[in-house]
């Protein structure tokens, strides 16, 4: 039976091509991820191990508020204790926080948030020991800096250049005095890395004589250990001090966290490609079993047993399976290689490392490879080793019982019912307990439609079929009476596109209707023309605030300054704003009272935050500030919850006077005329060309929200064309079967006058028909998922209302027909091609 197997394996090369590729594909993105994955983790591991490689303790201070006004970090006298402990080789500070460079045409070299400067702390030699200086020196003077190599490449700087740097501050111009290379993880996230002169630092970041953390390098034979309980006693309470052993650790540790939720990612399309596969591998070992019925009828005649004839199908699986995931896995490797190309493409700068190959991606690959295609290949199997020889021997293929369709489809109606009733039991329930049973319910009605599909198949395609046969006549009639002559394979292809149109469908009216809501969220909430901010993410300087209302053309500006009041017992997020222009900037909805009495000691709360203390206008109310300082506010305003501002609206010259440092997240500014390229050229001008200090306006706001989901959506059509690609292949096999079927009828069609290209035509059509009721079932399931969904995000997202996106459902349907006509080409070539006589004779 082996030899048979191998046999049949070998005889329908063009058919089991199709299974080895979709079984392939899949292997190939399972061991791809693997083996990317561990190469990744292991290469940043190695340059976590290196950071660490000379450090023996590392110590950092993050006072809170309170302490900070004591002491905001390490103390030079923290730093030179340490040093004079016994086994302390060397004690490095450092002090660290946002700074950019721009390029030759002003923009930002690298991601505002990985964007960093520190100071250069050279050791007795001169050097300092984690940065390998490859021209010039370190900064020695306040008017000097370093960049890293691959900074000062990007922006055509060399030694003895003037550089724009630009930081929470206005932008000064420093003299290059050296470039150096590092391993620094800011560099590493593909960011750019400034090195100020020590004094300089201090003041940009914290406080003159103070340092946010300090490496200790232990002398020759000194342990880890016990130079950590030394250290800790002459440092702060406050601070934390860790060994560099437990250091390297917890970043690695993080590290293969982080890769571990990529690695679910890329490994959940790998399932979704190998579940669309099994549609296809069963396809084709039934076609192969109904091309050998007669073959196996024989040999159950001449004494095989039905577990035999079972187990030859199974080997044969076998076989391709192992084949697939032979070729799966050297294609996954070479799929590892191209993720790292492709996250060097998008500057994402990953550590270099020799490739990681172990027994765990090839395990996988193997197993899963071929695993899914012996499971697949079963009920085929069994289904051939059941058909008695007699029957076999007189029909090509058995038709189903009425029996087994009425029990098939109850079953799917049952699953498919309670899948229903779960999603919009979540989409009523909301939150995270809410999305759990959309989960669920949608595992169950994707399992429950692909059951019913075959019952699916005849009212949904007699719908469509009628525009067919108007469009393209007895050709069009055929296909459509063709499409729904074996169910069971017609609704098996389609689930193979039905599945991955449910997710890209789910995916885009989610994506929409977030989209929408966000879109409402900034043209409903803001009137401002520009909304200014850090690109890097941090707070902008009061001298911002002060240039912009300087600004000739400026109307009014107002800063969302953060703070916080503790208000009967508890604390809330405060908004720092000017009075008479926040009104005039956003758009807030004003239920008691009114915006104009906002300023001094008269603050405004949303209703959220009212009805929680009960509030309401014209009372006064006891409250403390950060600094501890009590006092009184009076309510003049209760207004409805807005994206842009906190529960507490107040006069930002109150928060300032209890806070150290201005916390302003954004600048709202609206300017004569509207928003012009000559305003956003003076503003940017007033903050002294900042590159680091964005100014958008309603386009760019509206993009920075809807960027990301965008980006996302992009991804996932991407890794889901995977999924459709393997249904296409599904398309191709099924017609294949069909063509290899009806030869008699289609040479008896040929003989009665139906010329080649309307043969043609009648397949093409049929494979279009198939692809299109795939389609239909998969955007109806997703779009029901997407709102389903969406209804649980309603109550975060102001402005929600679920949005179908009709221009992405015509393009997933005109697609679908493009994968039918594609998927077509060889089987209606191969039908136009029969030969009448032949054909006719056909048994």
């Amino acid at each position: 039976m082996f030899r048979t197997a191998l046999r049949n394996v070998l005889a329908h090369k063009a058919r089991l091509l199709m299974t080895l590729l979709a079984v392939m594909l899949g292997v190939a993105f399972v061991s791809g991820t693997l083996v990317f994955t561990d190469t990744l983790s292991q290469a940043f591991r190695n340059q976590s191990a290196k950071s660490y490689d000379d450090v023996a303790v590392s110590v950092s201070m993050y006072p809170s508020p309170e302490e900070a006004r004591k002491s905001p970090g390490l103390s030079q006298k923290n730093v030179d204790d340490v040093a004079k402990l016994a086994g302390v080789a060397s004690v490095t500070p450092r002090v660290d926080g946002f700074a950019g460079v721009p390029d030759k045409n002003g923009k930002l070299i690298g991601v505002g948030w990985s964007n960093k400067g520190t100071n250069f702390a050279p050791g007795k030699d001169g050097k300092d020991r984690a940065y390998d200086f490859v021209k010039g020196t370190g900064p020695v003077e306040a008017g000097q800096i370093a960049l890293d190599q691959e900074t000062a490449t990007k922006g055509g700087y060399k030694v003895g250049d003037s550089v724009r740097v630009a930081t929470n501050g206005p932008v000064k111009e420093y003299a290059l005095a050296g470039v150096f290379t590092t391993e620094d993880g800011a560099v590493n996230a593909g960011g750019s890395l400034v090195l100020f002169d020590t004094e300089v630092a201090q003041k940009l970041y914290l406080k003159p004589g103070f340092y946010r953390d300090m490496t200790v390098t232990a002398a020759p034979g000194a342990a880890e250990g016990k130079l950590l309980d030394e250290v800790t006693k002459v440092v702060p309470k406050s601070a934390d001090a860790e060994t560099g052993t437990a250091l390297a650790d917890k970043q690695a540790k993080e590290i293969e966290e982080g890769l571990g939720t990529l690695n679910k990612v890329l490994l959940g399309f790998a399932g979704i490609a190998l579940f669309v596969g099994i549609f296809l591998i069963s396809n084709t070992f039934t076609m192969l079993v109904a091309q050998r019925t007669k073959e196996l009828a024989l040999m159950r005649a001449v004494g095989a047993s039905r577990r035999q004839i079972t187990r030859s199908v199974l080997a044969e699986a076998g076989l391709v399976g192992l084949l697939a995931s032979t070729v799966g896995y050297v294609l996954g490797i070479g799929l590892a290689v191209g993720l790292r190309s492709v996250m060097a493409a998008f500057e994402m700068k990953v550590p270099g490392g020799d490739l990681v190959l172990t027994a765990t991606p090839a395990v996988s690959a193997f197993g899963v490879g071929v695993l899914i295609t012996v499971l697949a290949a079963w009920l085929p199997g069994r289904r051939a080793a059941r058909i008695p020889p007699v029957a076999a021997m007189s029909s090509v293929h058995a038709t189903a019982s009425t029996k087994s369709l009425v029990v098939r489809n109850s079953i799917g109606a049952a699953v498919t019912a309670l899948g229903a009733v779960l999603i919009v039991l979540g989409a009523g329930q909301g939150g995270d307990t809410g999305q759990m049973l959309i989960a669920g319910g949608a595992f169950l009605t994707l399992i429950g439609v692909i059951i019913l599909i075959p019952f699916l198949s005849r009212p949904v395609i007699a719908v469509i079929r009628p525009v067919f046969v108007k469009l393209f006549g007895v050709s069009g009639k055929l296909a459509g009476l063709n499409a729904v002559r074996n169910p069971r394979r017609t609704g098996a292809t389609a689930s193979a596109l039905a599945i991955g149109l449910t997710l890209v469908t789910g995916l885009s009216v989610l994506g929409a209707t977030v989209g929408s809501s966000l879109d409402k969220t900034t043209t409903d909430q803001i009137k401002a023309d520009y909304m200014v901010s850090m690109a890097s993410g941090d707070t902008l300087s009061k001298d911002v605030l002060t240039a912009l209302e300087k600004t000739p053309g400026v109307t009014a500006v107002s800063p969302q300054q953060w703070g916080s009041l503790e208000v009967k017992g508890a604390y809330s997020s405060a908004s720092g704003v000017t009075p008479g222009a926040i009104d005039k900037l956003l758009k807030l909805d004003v239920v008691q009272g009114s915006m104009s009495a906002l300023g001094g000691n008269t603050i405004a709360v949303d209703t959220k935050m009212a009805e929680m203390s009960r509030l309401k206008v014209g009372d006064v109310v006891p409250v403390q500030f950060m600094d501890k300082q009590k006092g009184k506010v009076t309510i003049g305003a209760v207004y409805e919850p807005s994206t842009f501002v906190s529960s507490i609206l107040a006069d930002h010259r109150l928060i300032g006077e209890h806070e150290d440092d201005a916390q302003i997240r954004e600048i709202f500014v609206s300017t004569s005329g509207g928003a012009s390229a000559a305003h956003e050229k003076a503003l940017s001008k007033a903050m002294g060309d900042n590159p680091a200090i964005t100014v958008m306006d309603h386009k760019d706001i509206r993009d920075s929200f809807g960027g990301p989901i965008n980006m996302m959506l992009n991804i996932m059509y991407g890794l889901l064309g995977m999924a459709l690609i393997i249904a296409v292949l599904g398309v191709v096999n099924t017609l294949a079967m069909s063509v290899f079927e009806r030869q008699q009828e289609i040479g008896m069609l040929r003989a009665i006058g139906l010329d080649r290209p309307r043969v043609k035509r009648m397949v093409r059509l049929e494979a279009v028909v198939i692809s299109v009721f795939g389609a239909i079932v998969g955007i109806g399931l997703g779009s029901f998922l997407g709102w389903a969904v969406g209804e649980t995000l309603r109550k975060s997202l102001p402005g929600y209302a679920l949005v179908l996106p009709w221009d992405r459902i015509a393009i997933f349907l005109v697609l679908a027909a493009l994968v039918g006509v594609l998927a077509s080409l060889w089987p209606a070539r191969s039908a136009a091609r029969l030969n009448m006589l032949a054909a006719i004779k056909t048994e």
